[in-house]
């Protein structure tokens, strides 16, 4: 007895739509007259639309449900779409390469954003604007740091690597700028425990 696999059948072109459709769309071909043939391919891109509803979400669906027609047809569907037929290139061209950021992270606790943001506010003119950035970047340097290493940490690390991301523009000692203190921090962000007693009675 012979067995119907889906291993030994025809491959699908858009496995999305199902093997169903691919055979409709297989039919369609088969199809000699041609309003007959589009009575069928509008029938079967209705069929298509109802199985991938989140397509209408994007303005140019009906448009995409012809592509997806063609790309079954292998390209071959001799109708009157109401669309040009897509280019078979844009199917089968390469992903455009990505470059890599090859800029090297100093810190990677704190981030290649972090580094950014320090040597613009390094930048900035002096001024209560100033001095207010960089407290509050100081601040989210100590909690990434602690984020990273859950242990203590002195803010005179933090101002050092402060002064160092700036390039020796923002130099600070613990007396000019006062950070929080670390089990506060640590407190933060602890999960919170559910506690069952305070459930609301229904």
């Amino acid at each position: 007895m012979d067995y119907d696999y889906n291993t030994t059948r025809k491959k699908m072109t858009l496995p999305e739509y199902g093997r169903h459709v691919q055979k409709m769309a297989d039919h369609v071909l088969t199809i000699e007259d041609k309003e007959e043939r589009n009575r069928a391919a509008r029938t079967l891109i209705g069929i298509m639309g109802s199985l991938n509803p989140q397509l209408k979400e994007f303005g140019d669906f009906k448009h995409k449900l012809w592509d997806h027609l063609t790309v079954l047809t292998n390209f071959s569907l001799d109708v009157d779409a109401p669309f040009d037929q897509p280019d078979p290139a844009r199917f089968t061209e390469k992903p455009h390469t990505i470059e890599y950021n090859q800029n090297r992270i100093r810190y990677k606790h704190y981030g290649r954003s972090m580094e950014l943001m320090v040597q613009a506010t390094a930048a900035l003119e002096p001024g209560e604007e100033k001095e207010n950035l960089i407290k509050l970047l100081a601040n989210h340097m100590k909690k990434l740091y602690l984020t990273w290493n859950r242990e203590m940490v002195d803010d005179l690390q933090i101002l050092g690597d402060l002064k160092e991301l700036s390039k020796g523009k923002i130099d600070l000692s613990p007396d000019d700028l006062k950070l929080p203190e670390t089990k506060d921090i640590l407190s933060k962000n602890q999960p919170r425990v559910f506690n069952k007693k305070k459930q609301s009675r229904k």
